[in-house]
């Protein structure tokens, strides 16, 4: 790419900076969690229409993408499940198509009175953005929008198909990704700007979650040893889950990407519910785990390990080995992804060109790393035969309080964005 251009892009960027921190706020004032999401997507599909874009805004069908690998088995109702994917279609398509995905939903912002300001009302200080989900990852579908805009406020557009997707459920199946997958979108590289620190994220973990259900024999607390403590019967399970997290850490299981971390692999309990009376021995306990696994490590392997240590550990309790716990696969059923492993020349060229971008825009090369969370990049990398580049602004607190992301981060992220679809896909006078 010229330096003209380049320098023209990086112009237009900054020319409409002030409005994209503006669209930010607005976007993260939405509380789009689980189930919440439709006025955001509302939003999104409204701001893409608007811009021109011919959107596609649709319900999932869990019947449409039960069947397809990567599903993420849910529990919950569906109805409100709603996917945005504005597209620009190219006139010439003499360039390389491009997928620009993020995550509308948010998880849960906790009591409120541990915020230091509502995490729905967002607020900028010191050159940071606060907001549940300004971070994760609102900014960073803010960054792919605004990238594309400062080329339509140069006259250029991409000379190729892009697909601006807006999708849910990231933060707890994948489906929303995958969903898109199963409409037919699909194309060279696909970009995600998930908030890592502009570093290049070259490996992810997998993530199962499921619950384990326990039964126990109520009676008034007066006579608790005749009864058994269901919640406490939790405590031994756990600790023989966390003693299988140490192994599974063990140097000889790891991926490559993962061989100087000594404990990549985390197992959560996430939730916990039981009992329904103070002074009656409880009768139920149910807790929720979230455990990590390594590209390349086989999900069916993982669960049944799981469930031979959770047996096991059942059987060594007196209650429990005749009411053997019973085990609930739900949300995610994440493989490890590691775009390190993808030695196409597709890969190595998208690589090749976002570390330019990065460059023009820092001065610096671009960091690699590998994380340990997941994110929606698997289900092009390794269902659709598509490298997917994880590459977003600096956040902090992510899923905690005081969730921020630093404005000068997204603009350079955003810069980059530009940069890079300029020179993957090309581009055309509008």
């Amino acid at each position: 790419m010229d330096s003209d251009l380049t320098s023209r892009i990086l112009h237009a960027v900054d020319a409409h900076f002030s409005e994209q921190i503006e669209f930010l706020a607005t976007l993260t004032a939405h509380p789009s969690t689980r189930g919440n999401e439709q006025s955001a997507q509302a939003f999104m599909a409204d701001e893409l229409t608007s811009r021109g874009y011919e959107v596609d805004q649709w319900q999932i069908d869990v019947e449409d993408i039960r069947h397809l690998p990567g599903f993420s088995p849910v529990l919950g109702p569906y109805e409100d499940a709603v996917n945005v994917v504005g597209t620009h279609r190219s006139r010439s398509n003499k360039g390389r198509s491009l997928i620009l995905n993020g995550h509308i939903d948010v998880v849960p912002e906790g009591p409120l009175d541990m915020w230091d300001s509502p995490p729905y009302e967002p607020r900028v200080a010191d050159g940071w953005m606060y907001g549940r989900g300004a971070g994760d990852m609102k900014a960073g579908l803010v960054s792919n929008l605004f990238a594309l805009d400062a080329l339509r406020c140069l006259g250029l557009a991409p000379a190729a198909d892009v697909f601006y997707q807006s999708v849910v459920e990231e933060e707890c199946t994948g489906n929303g990704a995958l969903a898109c997958l199963a409409r037919g979108y699909k194309a060279d590289a696909a970009l995600i700007p998930e908030p890592f620190a502009e570093t290049l994220v070259t490996a992810q973990l997998g993530v199962l979650w499921f619950q384990v259900h326990l039964k126990g024999l109520p009676t008034h607390v007066a006579y608790a040893g005749q009864g058994a403590n269901a919640i406490e019967a939790a405590i031994p399970l756990i600790s023989a889950l966390h003693e299988m997290e140490a192994r599974w850490n063990g140097a000889e299981y790891r991926h490559c990407d993962y061989a100087h971390m000594d404990h990549a692999l985390n197992l959560n309990i996430g939730k916990i519910q039981g009992g329904d009376w103070t002074s009656s021995v409880p009768a139920w306990c149910v807790f929720d785990v979230r455990m990590a696994i390594f590209p390349g490590q086989s999900i069916d392997a993982a669960k049944a390990e799981i469930e031979a240590v959770l047996m096991e550990a059942a059987r060594g309790n007196d209650f429990l080995k005749n009411a053997l716990p019973e085990i609930v696969y739900h949300g995610f059923h994440a493989e490890g992804y590691a775009l390190s492993d993808d030695k196409s020349v597709a890969a190595q060229d998208a690589i090749s060109a976002l570390d330019m971008a990065h460059s023009a825009v820092t001065g610096g090369t671009l960091d690699r790393a590998a994380i340990t969370a997941t994110t929606d990049a698997r289900f092009f990398g390794l269902y659709a035969d598509t490298p997917a580049l994880v590459y977003g602004p600096r956040a902090e607190a992510i899923h905690g309080f005081n969730e921020r992301v630093e404005l000068e981060s997204m603009r350079r992220v955003t810069q980059a964005t530009a940069l890079f679809i300029a020179d993957w896909c090309g581009v055309e006078d509008i």
